[in-house]
């Protein structure tokens, strides 16, 4: 991922947490995760943040783990949530992180953090982290016009739907919809993918 983002996130990762536990909860997210995901399975939040949806995820009986790059937000995560795990890993590689292993992955407005040219390969990533049959929600903020960063220093990236379609070869799209995150507020394109057998 990009270093200056992940040095953002890790620097101000209490002032990030607050702002998204102050957030409405994303219940839109919540009710497209109960419609697709696999009830009661292993999943991976990639790019877990401070820990509010694996905490989510585990309390409706699905058994997350959490992964994010920054070890601030980790750390925040598990002094919020001690009876989770999370762990430490970074997109495109996610050295670390089991392949075939997860009926559901998370992967909720974390790719626009990649420069355009990480972005298929992180998405072919996450698609092999999955079991055959398993679920791939990814999601990531729209960024209309060029790459930029905001004041913090964060990158988003701009690129087309496509360039993430094309690297979900393998998989049936359940979902493919532009929508307004319900919590945030902002521009995202929603994707479910499903792991063929």
């Amino acid at each position: 991922m990009d270093r200056t983002t992940i040095d953002t996130y890790t620097r101000a990762a209490q002032q990030y947490a607050g702002e998204w536990a102050g957030q409405p909860p994303p219940d839109d997210l919540y009710a497209l995760l109960l419609q697709y995901f696999r009830p009661g399975g292993v999943t991976a939040d990639i790019g877990c943040g401070s820990g509010r949806d694996v905490a989510w995820l585990n309390a409706k009986g699905f058994l997350a783990t959490g992964y994010d790059a920054s070890e601030g937000l980790l750390a925040e995560a598990a002094a919020q949530y001690p009876s989770y795990a999370f762990q430490h890993a970074e997109l495109p590689e996610l050295a670390g992180v089991p392949r075939g292993n997860f009926d559901n992955v998370l992967c909720e407005t974390v790719i626009m953090h990649l420069s355009p040219e990480q972005v298929g390969d992180a998405c072919r990533r996450l698609v092999d982290l999955l079991k055959p049959n398993g679920v791939l929600f990814l999601s990531w903020r729209v960024t209309e016009g060029n790459s930029a960063r905001d004041a913090a220093g964060r990158l988003y990236s701009a690129f087309d739907a496509q360039l993430v379609r094309a690297a979900l070869a393998g998989t049936t799209l359940a979902l493919d919809e532009a929508a307004t995150n319900q919590s945030s507020g902002k521009s995202v394109h929603r994707i479910v993918a499903i792991r063929r057998a």
